[in-house]
């Protein structure tokens, strides 16, 4: 089989989908089942349709678009990513995994190459947190680690409306129990991704073939002082909320930093401050927290350091606190079988590969509770993500498409 990618294509593409923003470009914004997001749906559902692949949503907006194999009846191989996007976000997370994925099966198609499975592009609803404050939306549901009970208590946007009332909106209806999938539904699934780190570029390597996926535990810390006037209090009296929770904010920075583990990571992305005047002691305040390693043990550790943390600031400053859990998933490790078909496709093609974890958590750690899964990153300059100037090179998403098409030929034989 000769398989070729049409990188001049695939950029064009890209190209496209990213104009389709609720912003002026460079930067993207496409915030899930807004009118950007449903016209970018549309057109990568035109570009699967014109591909002869069969289209298909669930009832929150997942999308599947299969290329039928021989074997229809046997558990298909997947692939896909997601397309929306944070605001001011970047044109290349998750939309690599898409439009790469898609042309993985149309440079399959070219070469003559006729799956056994089929093979399924997925587009998953709302990676991002965005609208409704938790990530991987789609994808969880698809796992079962959300049940139709989300439906109503997910709410999102300035009205606040439910995620049923938003789907409705967006013309997706129908039970969210019935998104749910059976294990073995796929019968591996492979997500290509740029990096979002800087290690394939500093070590000049083609391909990351991953081999685990952390997984965030995400909190939210609430300590509760006693305010007053600014002039008023004197110094020796305070129990001031905000540097409470600022002691406490530098000592997940301490938890993490002391696991004895590059891979573990801890985030105090949030502190909200309550009256928030010049001339108030803080009376209240709040810490979003994110914590993340491949070792749930160790990352559950640091979360057993934060609160001791919570419990010690909290006597000594004469404050109160209450922590209240978003959620905790666990780490994945990627299968050995998918791993294989990756490197077997790098090794084929000359290009240069190293074996490394995605510190940043994708669907793929969902789809891993369904199917073999693993991943395939490609570079992006200086490790920047989440930003206008997110960049991968043309070069770099053909390289991993390439890879992706064999990997899904490997693995849909």
């Amino acid at each position: 089989m000769t398989m070729s990618v049409d990188e001049q294509r695939l950029t064009e593409e890209l190209d496209a989908l990213a104009a389709i923003s609720e912003v002026p470009a460079p930067a993207v914004t496409r915030v899930v089942f807004s009118d950007a997001d449903l016209r970018a749906r549309a057109y990568v559902k035109s570009l699967c349709a014109a591909a002869g692949l069969l289209v298909h949503e669930d009832p929150v907006g997942n999308t599947f678009a299969r290329w039928i194999g021989s074997r229809p009846e046997l558990p298909p191989a997947g692939t896909g990513s997601h397309i929306d996007a944070i605001p001011n976000g970047g044109r290349f997370d998750g939309t690599v995994g898409v439009l790469g994925g898609l042309e993985a099966i149309r440079a399959l198609q070219r070469g003559g190459f006729h799956p056994r499975r089929s093979i399924d592009l997925v587009i998953f609803t709302s990676e991002e947190p965005t609208r409704f404050l938790i990530g991987c939306l789609g994808s969880r549901l698809l796992a079962g680690t959300l049940d139709e009970t989300a439906g109503e208590e997910l709410r999102g946007g300035l009205d606040g409306s439910s995620l049923n009332e938003v789907r409705a909106r967006a013309g997706f209806r129908g039970p969210l129990a019935s998104v749910r999938l059976a294990p073995g539904a796929y019968a591996s699934f492979a997500e290509l991704h740029i990096e979002q780190g800087p290690l394939l570029e500093r070590h000049g390597n083609d391909i990351g073939v991953v081999t685990a996926i952390a997984a965030p535990a995400s909190l939210r810390i609430f300590v509760e002082g006693e305010g007053g006037h600014a002039g008023a209090v004197l110094m020796p009296d305070r129990h001031d909320a905000f540097l409470a929770a600022a002691e406490i904010a530098l000592a997940v920075e301490s938890a993490a930093r002391s696991s004895g583990s590059i891979d573990t990571v801890a985030t105090a992305g949030v502190c909200d401050i309550f009256p928030g005047v010049v001339n108030s002691v803080p009376s209240r305040a709040r810490l979003d927290l994110d914590v993340r390693d491949i070792d749930q043990a160790r990352r559950d550790e640091v979360l057993r350091r934060i609160e001791q943390a919570c419990d010690e600031v909290a006597r000594r400053r004469g404050v109160r606190f209450r922590i209240e859990p978003i959620n905790a998933d666990p780490p994945a490790a990627c299968a050995p079988e998918v791993i294989d078909a990756i490197v077997r496709a790098c090794e084929a093609r000359g290009l240069g590969y190293e074996r490394m974890i995605s510190r940043a958590y994708h669907d793929s750690l969902f789809m891993s509770r369904i199917a073999p899964t693993a991943m395939i990153f490609i570079p992006c300059r200086g490790g920047v993500s989440h930003r206008p100037d997110e960049y991968a090179s043309p070069e770099a998403i053909a390289n991993g498409t390439a890879v992706l098409a064999d990997t899904l030929a490997d693995l849909s034989a």
